[in-house]
């Protein structure tokens, strides 16, 4: 078995390759609380979405050791979690039993274009600067959510949004949350998130909420377990899917999936030093996307949005992970998480929400690559990062990236520079304009 990850041939052993697992795994276990929080905005079972989110990581990071050899661990996508809940559900009133149609559906249809390979082809061809936009776009988005939970941005009829108060017990320990475990993570403290989500948790249970009560009470503890899983286990309802507009439900996903799964393939790749803007693709890329797409699938089956592949992984291979055995060791661990569950229904949203803005920010990363010498490069990726969280949305502000770097190449005369794979997506793009009400 061993062999399969070629150990020797990357200059790696079995203890550093495990090392480097356990490190991605302490470095997104916060998905197994973040999740649950998400997607019961949604209307669905925490418990059940816990569980479903431990076995989704799994399945997918062991996929992705075993079909691509890559030390890319998987788990169900912070920012495509948000899409599903507060743009799917909430804002366009789609149950989440049909938004998991269309998100196995997306999943049937990557593995389509994985082996064509479309997926291949448009990681090389996107725009470097757009691809790095996206990338840190999701991370505002992310940022804005944890603060939007918080309630320190609020709804304000005179601006939009506008900022709640600050000075109450419930969002002090958040602003202590954040910086203990922005403390840790920079001192390097392998599970530092969860240390610090474990930390605000327990002082939950003497800082008093805006009623008075607690944060936090045993009162609240329920005990998820494995038959708790049936709450979201194949309750995809593809026939409501075909009634609310089959086409363009599995179309939102599968566009919106496309440039998470590529910003983050192009951000881990570059980290290894297997890709840059000389060389835009890499051997393994193939396999990869066909595992991921199969992961997509095991996940919505399970009762989960889109499983896909993490940016965190960057933590495992800092710790020198080169091969699948990482990636299988991430999903060990995720399966071992399960037991985990009976904490989740503890957890205040004062310890997720830091954990939100964090991530939010190691997702801004990318912009310090940008170039922005040439304004039809630089105008998209700003338009990109910017309408992101401005529209609650990520297709909107990918969409706006796409068309706006088309429409300035073409009004240049430098259409030759504008690849076929960029004229489908602007097609595609300006079609789901028409969606806009």
């Amino acid at each position: 078995m061993l062999k399969r990850f070629e150990l020797e041939k990357h200059g790696v052993t079995v203890g550093g390759e495990l090392l480097a697992g356990l490190t991605t795994f302490a470095t997104m276990a916060y998905i197994l609380f973040l999740n649950p929080v998400i997607l019961g905005d949604a209307g669905m079972d925490r418990g059940a979405v816990l569980i479903a989110t431990a076995l989704a990581a799994g399945i997918g990071s062991i996929l992705m050791g075993l079909i691509a050899n890559l030390p890319f661990a998987l788990a169900p996508g912070m920012g495509m979690n948000a899409y599903f809940a507060y743009t799917v559900v909430n804002q366009m009133h789609i149950p989440w039993q049909t938004a998991l149609a269309a998100v196995f559906l997306d999943g049937v249809l990557f593995l389509i274009l994985s082996l064509l390979p479309f997926r291949s082809r448009m990681i090389e061809d996107i725009p470097y600067n757009i691809k790095l936009s996206a990338a840190a776009a999701i991370g505002l988005f992310i940022a804005f959510i944890g603060f939007k939970n918080a309630g320190i941005i609020q709804d304000n009829p005179a601006t939009l949004v506008g900022m709640g108060p600050v000075y109450t017990p419930a969002n002090g320990l958040l602003v202590f949350g954040l910086i203990l475990m922005t403390t840790l993570v920079h001192r390097k403290v392998k599970g530092g998130l969860l240390f610090g989500i474990a930390i605000v948790t327990a002082l939950g249970f003497w800082v008093p909420g805006p009623e008075g009560k607690a944060l936090v009470s045993t009162a609240q503890l329920s005990w998820p377990s494995l038959s708790d899983l049936s709450k979201g286990l194949f309750k995809l309802d593809f026939a409501g899917a075909q009634q609310m507009g089959f086409a363009m439900i599995v179309f939102t996903f599968t566009f919106v999936s496309l440039f998470d799964t590529a910003g983050t393939f192009v951000g881990l790749a570059t980290k290894l030093g297997w890709i840059s803007r000389e060389q835009p693709i890499f051997k393994e890329a193939p396999r990869g996307l066909v595992a991921e797409s199969l992961a997509i699938m095991a996940g919505a089956l399970l009762g989960t949005s889109t499983t896909t592949t993490y940016i965190e992984s960057a933590s495992g291979i800092a710790q020198g992970g080169r091969t699948g055995l990482t990636a299988v060791t991430t999903g060990l661990c995720f399966f071992a998480g399960v037991v985990l569950a009976p904490l989740a229904t503890l957890i205040p949203v004062q310890a997720t929400s830091p954990v939100l803005i964090l991530v939010g920010c190691f997702m801004l990363e990318p912009v310090l690559k940008l170039e922005l010498d040439d304004l039809t490069e630089a105008l998209p990726a700003f338009l990109t990062l910017l309408m992101v969280p401005l529209t609650f949305n990520v297709a909107n502000g990918l969409i706006w990236g796409i068309v706006s770097y088309s429409l300035l190449k073409l009004a240049s005369g430098r259409f030759r520079e504008i690849t076929p794979t960029m004229w489908i997506l602007t097609i595609l793009c300006l079609i789901s304009l028409t969606r806009v009400h």
